[in-house]
């Protein structure tokens, strides 16, 4: 048996390989043969073997390296031809610097003409395989078990070895065992793409030459995107330090004091955003881990996959809808999260090009809610084991934003000493379809229950009866505090399975304070979505609010029909009754005026890159959104016409705080002309109506209002208002119906004269005029119906003229026989 120091002697002027060096002089004496797992893909794969390894060893007595520019002595004819066909068939029309010696490039030049340029990686496919290299060794403290699956195959299991035991197993191996394990005994690694690929010792040399130039490349790509955002994160945070050098915060925001002291408190603590910074993505949580999985495919095959995935450049059927789309077809996002079924380059261009602008609407969303709860439902919570969310629709980014927010509750209760430990406790819940998809995702989400699918308990053993599929053992019931449904509604159709969806997601959510939060695109057909699930839930599911008319739901499933319990809606609207620009349910045509919110944000290396607009990395994303919590009763007992004339009044020199609830909300850019300001805003009473306030009504509420936003709420008054009716369309096209139902009466007059009595209709609907291939279509069918009606014509008299003859043959016949008796 050959020993492995015995290994010199085989190979001279070559020492033993790193790897068993390490094995050797390392302070962990473990075993150097190690039990590799056997997995159906290294079953499936059949070239795989030693001699593929040993073939392409890199020590001298294995291979024998030969300059291309020395060639062998009385090289045969056949044997050039060949090598110059080969390198045709690996290289196509590139050729890597000397490869051939001087006769070979001369008969490749014979053969093929000169090479267009010199072969780069990406022309042999380095850069599409460079993640089919080995695999890194386990750790110790790490086992493996296989486990029989129904189709005979192996599945392996993974188990941690505690690591007291793992270091005395280690301390217990002798250095004698090292030196008496064969070579033989030793398992090869797996073969990376080259070593599969390459035909012989010169194209190896040459592929991996190439090889360690694409990682040089890709290695200094990495540098400077670490550089460019570490110089972005340290301008960053040097705004940051300036504004807070200033002055010390004060309790409504999170500005300056020097920006605060010129506003009233309220408009301080009504802003719908935090500052005028854009939203940074965190760099270690979110950027730096997608980064890292991208980086095994090129960029290029992500955008490519990106595009054909969410709908073309600029993927405008992605979370973030362009400007330049806003007018387009309003479909829904084009690569769900739950989806069943993703390939590899599906998965890459989901995290590429959906992560990003999900994580900005969720935060955005989820600040929102935290203002207008408040920080003492979020405490409690904390302090008495941490909040469950589930995550339905953003594939793991509104975890990522719901962490920072808990984040920051966290360290609030650290410095009050009220809690100890780094990280705040807690449930986080993910539905992810594809398992590829799922490999990426807990990469960066760390204690994360991943689901395939919504749990369903509408249809479990506790409904038997009122659902007859119903199972026999009902499912152990779950519960979370906060749920957030991403672009789940817009993607069905049927009226019917949306009201399934939001069933669902109400069973789940926790009767006592839960919040459902129900994100969609910003266009008409994705507010009209958020709508009709926020008009669903307000008629058959929440009590309505004390003074408020109830809503009576005009037809309700029986099947789903419930106890109504308590609840408000959050944000963004201030009134619990039907939305005023939502007055018609159903899809309406030519909209107008739809409730959408903005949150701009600073885009990452790679977003950019795959939106391909180079070096720009100022991003928006459009959404339309509702929070609603269940269970709580909404604090205040106005109604919405107070709430409205309060708020009209201001509450600029008002002793007591009011409710932020009751308040109206910008739902456009504010109009700021010379001398007022104009705000359209959704009052608590249900209505859109404009208010004015000019300069002469107060000094510093025409301050604020010059200084507002778009989703601000509006606590100082005006000095006029009217109502504005809103812009929703002229309802679904019914082909003309709907306007000669709604017109006026039709009325005949009948009219008596010379030319006797004459007929007159008034009032009747006009006739749709025809388009140009509808009056070619009814043109083409009178001309076969007149062509088919001579046929017919035709036939007929043929028919006749048969009988005709028959007749006449008959009286000829029978004219013979009497002439034969005769």
């Amino acid at each position: 048996m050959l020993s492995a120091r015995g290994i010199r002697n085989v190979c001279p002027g070559r020492s033993i390989s790193p790897s068993l060096r390490t094995l050797q002089f390392s302070g962990i004496n473990r075993p150097l043969t190690r039990v590799q797992p056997v997995t159906s893909a290294r079953t499936a794969q059949t070239n795989w073997s030693k001699a593929i390894t040993q073939a392409f060893s890199t020590s001298s007595c294995l291979r024998q390296d030969t300059p291309a520019d020395s060639p062998t002595p009385h090289t045969p004819p056949e044997e050039i031809e060949r090598v110059v066909r080969e390198a045709k068939q690996r290289f196509r029309d590139t050729l890597p610097k000397d490869y051939l010696n001087k006769e070979e490039y001369a008969l490749y030049e014979r053969l093929y003409g000169p090479p267009l340029r010199e072969t780069t990686p990406e022309d042999v496919g380095i850069d599409t395989h460079a993640d089919m290299g080995p695999q890194p060794p386990r750790p110790d403290n790490e086992g493996i078990v296989l486990r029989e699956l129904d189709g005979g195959e192996f599945e392996e299991i993974a188990y941690q070895i505690p690591r007291e035991e793992a270091d005395d197993a280690s301390d217990a191996l002798q250095e004698d065992e090292l030196v008496q394990t064969g070579t033989e005994d030793l398992i090869p690694t797996a073969p990376g793409y080259i070593d599969l690929v390459a035909r012989n010792e010169r194209e190896y040399a040459a592929m991996q030459k190439l090889a360690q130039d694409f990682e040089t490349a890709q290695k200094k790509r990495r540098e400077a995107e670490d550089e460019a955002a570490a110089a972005e994160e340290e301008a960053h945070e040097m705004n940051q330090e300036h504004l807070h050098l200033l002055a010390p915060e004060e309790e409504y925001s999170q500005r300056e004091l020097s920006d605060t002291r010129r506003f009233h408190p309220l408009s301080v603590e009504g802003r719908f955003y935090d500052d005028l910074v854009e939203l940074v993505l965190p760099r270690d949580e979110l950027i730096t881990p997608i980064r890292d999985l991208l980086d095994r495919t090129h960029i290029d095959h992500v955008k490519k996959a990106a595009e054909e995935a969410f709908g073309g450049a600029g993927l405008p059927n992605s979370p973030a809808t362009p400007s330049w789309n806003r007018t387009g077809p309003m479909k829904g996002v084009g690569l769900p999260a739950d989806q069943r079924h993703m390939t590899e380059i599906e998965a890459d261009a989901f995290i590429a090009g959906s992560l990003p602008p999900s994580y900005a609407t969720g935060m955005s969303v989820f600040k929102e809610v935290r203002k207008r709860i408040g920080s003492d439902w979020l405490q409690s919570k904390l302090k008495a084991g941490g909040l469950s969310i589930l995550d339905a629709g953003s594939g793991g980014a509104g975890l990522v934003a719901w962490q920072e927010i808990i984040r920051a509750e966290w360290a609030l209760l650290k410095e009050n000493g009220q809690v100890k430990g780094s990280e705040p406790p807690g449930k986080r819940t993910v539905v992810i379809g594809s398992d590829r998809l799922r490999h990426r995702v807990k990469t960066f989400l760390d204690n994360t229950t991943i689901l395939p699918r919504l749990p369903d308990y509408e249809h479990s053993g506790e409904m038997r009866g009122d659902h007859l599929e119903a199972g026999d053992k009902p499912q152990p019931r779950k519960s979370y505090d906060v749920i957030i449904a991403s672009h789940l509604f817009l993607q069905e159709q049927q009226d019917h399975y949306r009201q399934a969806i939001l069933n669902n997601l109400w069973s789940l959510l926790n009767p006592d304070g839960g919040i459902l939060v129900i994100v969609e695109k910003a266009h008409p057909r994705g507010f009209e979505a958020v709508a009709h699930a926020r008009d669903t839930i307000l008629k058959q599911f929440l009590q309505p609010p004390s003074g408020q008319p109830e809503i009576s739901p005009e037809s309700i499933n029986p099947a789903y029909e419930r106890e109504r319990e308590p609840g408000y809606v959050i944000a963004p609207c201030t009134n619990q009754g039907v939305c005023p620009m939502y007055q018609i349910p159903g899809k309406s045509k030519g909209r107008k005026d739809f409730c959408s919110f903005n949150q701009r944000f600073v885009r990452p290396a790679f977003y950019s890159r795959v939106l391909g607009s180079g070096q720009h990395n100022q991003g928006d994303v459009d959404f339309s959104y509702v929070a609603i919590r269940r269970g709580v009763a909404k604090s205040s007992q106005m109604t919405g016409k107070e709430a409205t004339e309060a708020a009209f009044k201001g509450y600029e020199h008002a002793e007591e705080k009011p409710d932020m609830l009751t308040l109206p909300r910008t739902v456009l850019r504010p109009l700021k002309r010379k001398g007022h300001v104009t705000l359209d805003l959704c009052t608590p009473e249900g209505r859109l109506e404009r208010w004015t306030v000019p300069k002469s009504y107060s000094k510093l509420a025409y301050h604020d209002a010059r200084k507002s936003r778009w989703g601000d709420l509006w606590a100082l008054g005006a000095k006029t208002r009217v109502a504005r009716e809103a812009r929703a369309g002229k309802g679904p096209d019914d082909g003309g119906k709907r306007a000669a139902q709604g017109g006026k009466p039709r009325r005949v007059e009948i009219v008596m004269g010379p030319g006797g009595i004459r007929a007159d209709e008034k009032n009747a609907g006009r006739e749709r005029r025809k388009s140009r291939n509808s009056r070619k279509q009814d043109l083409m069918k009178e001309l076969l119906e007149a062509e088919e009606a001579e046929e017919r014509l035709i036939g007929k008299q043929m028919e006749e003229e048969v009988e005709a003859e028959l007749e006449e043959d008959d009286r000829q016949q029978n004219r013979r026989r009497r002439r034969g008796r005769q």
